[in-house]
C-alpha cells in the first residue's frame, strides 16, 4: 500500500517521557498510522527532517473503553514510535518553548 510520509507521522508526542528520551537517548516519539512498517517510518523520518536513522521501535495502543453519563464508546487504537537517531545528527527540534 503506498501512503505518502505525511500520512505516516501523524504528530509528535510531546510528554514528560518523550522529551526525557528525546535529551538522554537522543530518540524523538512520534504518533504514526497504524499500518505503517518501521522501514516506511524510518524512510519518512529521513525524507522529512533530512536526518539519518539509527533505528525505529514501535507500540501499538489498544482503545480504551469510555463512558459518559448512559453514552458509551472506545477511543480510537493507535501506534508509537520511537526513532533513535544516529550519531553525530542534529537533534529534530519541535518542542522549544515548553
Amino acid at each position: 500500500m503506498l501512503i505518502s510520509e505525511f500520512q505516516v507521522i501523524r504528530r509528535p508526542i510531546i510528554t514528560e517521557k518523550g522529551l526525557g528520551v528525546k535529551e538522554t537517548q537522543h530518540t524523538v516519539v512520534f504518533e504514526v498510522a497504524p499500518a505503517a512498517t518501521k522501514t516506511q517510518i524510518k524512510e519518512a523520518v529521513q525524507k522529512i527532517f533530512k536526518v539519518k536513522v539509527a533505528g525505529v521501535r514501535t507500540a501499538i495502543y489498544h482503545g480504551k473503553f469510555r463512558r459518559r453519563g448512559r453514552a458509551e464508546g472506545h477511543r480510537r487504537d493507535w501506534k508509537k514510535a520511537y526513532v533513535k537517531l544516529a550519531a553525530g545528527e542534529k537533534m529534530i527540534e519541535y518542542a522549544d518553548n515548553l
